[in-house]
């Protein structure tokens, strides 16, 4: 698959004209939650961590599957399928849906989500992970039906499912069909559960809307990395709406931890080894 879309040069705001003009954006990163200045050479060998803080910055797709699969096991599955343009969706800013679709996949992203066949540790799994390169994660049609197949595939087979979140909600380029997706996905978790296969999630920053509102809550075991946000709507929306203030850091998972929504969180680099560990616990259950 292309990774074009990661190494295009552009650049960083810096402070002086004379860095602006020198250092290709990219190059440097300024830590979200320290301030500290970080190359993108030192966050690459530190899995998208800062080395001052351990913030966890986005990990591209790419690079979480290669974490938390064994190498060269993942198979991706069902990757015919590709957005369409139901409504002749048109923006007066970007122009078409269809030209946005068709630059992603000059890009080499072609859905925000990829599912597939992998090995955990040995262990034969299947596994989901979103791309928010690909219009913020959003989940449109194609998004949905990928999930809830590898869902099909995970019942059919007998083997556990994982899925990584990072959404920023339902496509509004396909309206009311992309909003379907959230009971398409919701029924392939209770198709699970009925035939008792392990499901579970992992969510990262950001999961919003739709997915937050359907099979990223639904998890026999729901895991998160440390500082992600977790919602339905924006903090500003939801005051809005209710006309009050509300608790400071409610959407981020370690609120929701303290509240009993969320099972545990997780370093990053311990991930693999503790879904490994849960796949073990549940295999000896079960026998």
């Amino acid at each position: 698959m292309s990774s074009n879309w990661i190494d295009q040069p552009k650049y960083s705001n810096v402070k002086s004209e004379q860095e602006n003009s020198l250092i290709p954006k990219g190059s440097w990163h300024q830590c979200a939650s320290c301030s500290q200045k970080i190359t993108a050479n030192e966050l690459n060998d530190n899995l998208n961590l800062c080395p001052h803080c351990d913030h966890h910055f986005h990990l591209p797709f790419h690079k979480r599957i290669a974490l938390l699969t064994d190498e060269n096991s993942f198979e991706e599955m069902f990757n015919d399928n590709k957005p369409k343009d139901p409504l002749k969706f048109l923006d007066n800013k970007t122009g078409t849906y269809l030209k946005k679709l068709k630059n992603l996949r000059e890009n080499g992203l072609n859905e925000s989500a990829i599912v597939g066949k992998a090995k955990m540790a040995g262990r034969g799994i299947f596994l989901g992970v979103m791309v928010f390169e690909f219009i913020g994660g959003s989940m449109g049609t194609a998004c949905g039906d990928k999930i809830y197949q590898i869902m099909k595939e995970a019942v059919k087979k007998r083997r556990p499912l994982l899925l990584v979140t990072s959404s920023g909600g339902a496509r509004m380029q396909e309206g009311v069909l992309s909003l379907m997706q959230m009971a398409k996905t919701s029924s392939g978790v209770e198709m699970m559960k009925r035939n008792g296969v392990p499901f579970l999630v992992v969510l990262t920053n950001p999961t919003f809307g739709g997915v937050s509102a359907s099979f990223a809550s639904l998890g026999d075991i729901i895991l998160a990395e440390p500082g992600a946000k977790f919602g339905f709507a924006g903090e500003r929306v939801i005051e809005a709406t209710v006309k009050q203030k509300l608790p400071q850091g409610f959407q981020t998972v370690e609120f929701l931890k303290e509240k009993g929504f969320i099972d545990s969180i997780v370093h990053r680099k311990e991930l693999k080894n503790l879904i490994t560990t849960l796949l073990s616990i549940i295999d000896n259950k079960n026998k």
